[in-house]
């Protein structure tokens, strides 16, 4: 019988930050990101997102950049932790003045691109995170 592994822990969705400019991470982006991390982790439990996939929660690493992609970058699910590790850029130009709500709309839009993509990818639900990223 073939089982994803499991984390030591019982999040969905994991956000991480990385800077790839000189501009020092800002405690507010922090702050910003576990919010949007708690709003659409629920997002992924109600739909279903996870049942029956190749992982057991999703990580994503937002790099702090120079542009915006469009679509996330992949690396081998993780036979350990179980997780499918994605990380997408955003141009950090846009969040250095941001406001809180602000912020919690760009991070949103990121994630939420980069987990449609990764849904559509494993086919998995992703009407209601689609929804999600139409209301904003």
């Amino acid at each position: 019988m073939n089982t994803v592994a499991k984390p030591p822990h019982d999040r969905k969705l994991g956000l991480l930050e990385v800077s790839l400019t000189k501009q020092r991470l800002k405690p507010l982006w922090g702050t910003a990101l576990d919010w949007v991390r708690d709003d659409i982790e629920k997002i992924i439990i109600h739909s279903n997102f996870l049942d029956g996939a190749p992982f057991s929660w999703v990580t994503i690493a937002i790099r702090y950049g120079l542009k915006d992609d469009e679509k996330p970058d992949y690396q081998s699910i993780n036979k350990k932790f179980g997780d499918l590790p994605l990380s997408i850029e955003i141009d950090t130009n846009k969040l250095i003045d941001a406001s809180i709500n602000e912020l919690k709309l760009i991070f949103e839009r990121t994630v939420l691109v980069a987990l449609i993509d990764a849904g559509q990818r494993f086919e998995r639900p992703v009407i209601a995170l689609k929804e999600k990223l139409d209301s904003l």
